[in-house]
This record gives structure tokens, sequence and C-alpha cells, in this order.
């Protein structure tokens, strides 16, 4: 399955809603930070469609399956901006009941969705999986405060370095030493990545480019929420996370408006893909079913 995201061509599955005889609601759906959708996304989507949901998985611009230039690249604007064009594509087939639309993210897309149904009305129900809030403490939490100017000079040169033609610095995702340099440095973040790429996805590659982290920086997806209602929000938590810090998202959830409903999974950041799958998906789906099937 492909699309067209205006300047390029974005890539992906699409997953017909089982027991339906017509049109269904559709969840749009990407990954997070730097992963692609082999990365457990088709687990959730057979979750989906088993519940009589059409879904559409595709991979983020410049990332696996779909196009895009510079490769490696994260803008968050451009990626939410992808969520509206698989939502277009997604109104024009012919399985899909147009007026039924449900977003889901996760960890970076957890953010980008909570944008997305900020913004555009025709998303009907959105779910938003252990997500990044605030790109600005995020670092803080992640990064130590001694590193950050460093890191803005690295940003500065590289600005320069790129205007004068030169090709993007590159920075990896994640390193064995969490105190190495990486754009997630947290060594459950090293373990997920490393095994998932291993296991299922072999076209992840462990880089980004230096600007994918200026820009995750200045980031704020939280400042959104407030606008979501009254589209019917989920947010689900991890109890343990230590990448998208637990404390930020419950507090950033504490703004939104009704209709909405927070879960406390266990574990910590990646067990929602893995050991605590059920708990993460049956939540999800209930909530869909719920608010686009009712």
């Amino acid at each position: 399955m492909e699309f067209t995201g205006e300047d390029v061509i974005l890539r992906g599955w699409f997953y017909p809603a089982e027991g339906t005889g017509t049109a269904a609601p559709v969840i749009v759906m990407a990954h997070g930070f730097s992963a692609v959708k082999e990365m457990y996304l088709d687990k959730y989507a057979e979750a989906f469609a088993a519940a009589g949901l059409n879904v559409l998985v595709f991979d983020n611009r410049n990332f696996g399956a779909s196009d895009g230039e510079p490769r490696q690249e994260i803008d968050p604007i451009q990626q939410v901006r992808d969520y509206r064009h698989a939502i277009t594509y997604a109104q024009s087939l012919p399985e899909v009941d147009r007026t039924k639309v449900g977003v889901w993210g996760s960890s970076y897309s957890g953010g980008h969705v909570l944008v997305v149904a900020a913004i555009d009305k025709r998303v009907g129900a959105v779910v938003s999986q252990v997500p990044l809030v605030s790109g600005h403490e995020n670092i803080r939490s992640l990064v130590r405060s001694d590193f950050i100017g460093g890191f803005r000079e690295m940003f500065d040169a590289d600005r320069e370095a790129r205007g004068r033609g030169e090709a993007p610095a590159m920075v990896p995702v994640v390193d064995k030493d969490p105190l190495g340099p990486s754009a997630l440095p947290t060594p459950d973040s090293y373990q997920w990545f490393t095994e998932t790429h291993e296991q299922r996805a072999p076209s992840w590659r462990n880089e980004v480019t230096l600007r994918t982290v200026e820009m995750l920086s200045e980031y704020e997806p939280g400042s959104y929420i407030s606008r979501i209602a009254p589209t019917p929000l989920l947010m689900l938590v991890a109890r343990n996370d230590v990448l998208t810090p637990t404390e930020l998202a419950i507090g950033t959830f504490e703004n939104a408006r009704e209709p909405k409903k927070l879960v406390v999974l266990p574990g910590g950041h990646f067990d929602a893909y893995v050991n605590g799958f059920e708990e993460s998906s049956e939540p999800a789906t209930d909530w869909f079913v719920q608010h686009l099937n009712g």
C-alpha cells in the first residue's frame, strides 16, 4: 500500500476489518522515534482488525519503506502532516467509513496524535501510548545538564555545515553505554531497539541526523492537549517509564478535557509492545470500538 504525502511516497500496510460486510471505521497508525512498522505495529493492527476496524499502518517519511530525504531525519511537524495525509488516503478507500477515523500513536508518535486530534477534527477517537509530551522537559530528564551546552554547540556547527552543502551530521539512536552519545540514552532503549532489529526489523538503522535531536528538543505536543476535546482521548502511560517519564505524561493528561481516560500500564516504556502487549492493546481496542462503532 502506498500514498502521496505532498512531495514523497509513503508506504505501509492496510488491514481490512474482519467480520464486517459494510464500510467500517479506520485506525491510522505510525511508529515512534526512528522505529519502523515491523517493530510490533503488525500486532496492534491485527488486534484492531479482529475487532472489526480497518487499519492503515505506514512508515514515517525518511524511514523504512517510505521515501524521503534526508534519510533518518525526523521532523515532528512533518510527521504530524503525514498522519493527516494518511487520513485523507484512508478516507478514499471503499472499505472505510470516512466519518469514523481513529488515530493511534506510541512514544514520539504518541505525541503526534495529540496534535493531530487537536487540529484535525476528522478524528473521532485518539489513543496515545507512552507519549512524549514535552521535548524540552524530556531532553532535560535524559541529558545531564552539563552536557546540554555541548549539544547546542553541535547543533550550531551542524547547521553551518549543512548551510555549506555538507552532509548532515549523524548520531546513534541508542548506545550500549548510556553515557555514550545517542538520541535515546537509556538501557531499555538499547535493549529493545537492538533485539527488535535482530528479531523483526532488519530495515531499522541505528542512526538519526543530529538535527533530529534538535527538533525533538523544540517539540511540545502536550501543549495541544486541552484542544482535543470533545474528541475522546485515551492515554496509556507506563508505570515505570524512564524514556518518556511517567510523571510528565500524567501531568499533561490532567490538562486534557473530557471525554478522557487514563490507563497505567505495568512495567517500563517498551513493555507495552512485548510483555504487556495485551494490557496495552485491549484498552485501545475497546476505546476505538466504543467511540467509533457506537
